[in-house]
């Protein structure tokens, strides 16, 4: 998948999400430390964490994307190194005190067992009692939420169409978003992007974590601390390293 065009519209497309919240989150359970943010993005999370205090390190699958989140933290005057790198093979990456895979950043990967692969790596590339924060969407929510398309977005500088349709597998759903981003004032530039994404009930990412040697410290959701329900959305599980 390309993420080149993509990129350069993500950040505008990702403003209704409460990255702050997503931090203090973290802060509440990690009040510092060195820190790993896998699957960065454009890498708004990774300079949160850096001006709260945290050492920390970047990586994301895509080239564009670390580009961007590269510039952003030289205008930030911020050193935070970064690597291109598939979050179920962090080869070389260890010694950290926090982990995070942020914004369903998981329910990229294809299968259960890249997923209890990615468990794994995040395991050893943690100090002993080193935590670990991620979120994925619920399964209600790539069941039945995402199935109520079209999405429409109607705005000045980028708009879209996003359909969606159920993917091969249980609890997965395919994206087909045809964006139209102004290019000058009466001028849009048209492209589409499809996206795959994959989850599983909450019972069994507990099993994946307890097998790769975690213990669950909290399981929420909604970015709340109220613990998930049918409808919740979003799950948020924290996680310590044993």
């Amino acid at each position: 998948m390309s993420y080149g065009k993509f990129a350069s519209i993500y950040d505008s497309l990702m403003q209704d999400i409460p990255y702050e919240q997503y931090v203090e989150w973290v802060a509440s359970r990690k009040t510092s430390g060195k820190l790993l943010d896998l699957a960065c993005g454009t890498g708004t999370l990774a300079q949160l964490f850096a001006e709260l205090g945290y050492e920390v390190t970047a990586s994301d699958l895509s080239e564009q994307m670390l580009t961007m989140a590269n510039q952003r933290f030289h205008e930030a005057n911020l050193r935070i190194p970064t690597y291109q790198l598939s979050m179920d093979n962090l080869e070389g990456l260890h010694g950290f005190d926090a982990v995070t895979i942020a914004i369903d950043s998981l329910n990229y990967l294809k299968n259960g067992e890249q997923v209890q692969k990615t468990f794994n790596e995040v395991h050893k590339a943690l100090n002993d009692d080193g935590m670990f924060f991620f979120d994925v969407h619920s399964v209600y929510k790539v069941d039945e939420v995402y199935m109520d398309s079209p999405f429409i977005l109607d705005d000045e500088e980028v708009s879209f169409i996003w359909h969606t349709e159920p993917g091969k597998t249980k609890h997965s759903v395919v994206h087909d978003i045809t964006f139209f981003v102004q290019q000058q004032e009466d001028l849009y530039q048209r492209f589409e992007e499809t996206h795959e994404q994959r989850t599983f009930p909450i019972s069994t990412y507990t099993t994946w974590l307890k097998a790769a040697g975690f213990v669950i410290e909290s399981i929420s959701a909604d970015f709340t601390e109220a613990e998930p329900s049918r409808e919740s959305e979003r799950i948020f599980f924290c996680a310590r390293k044993v």
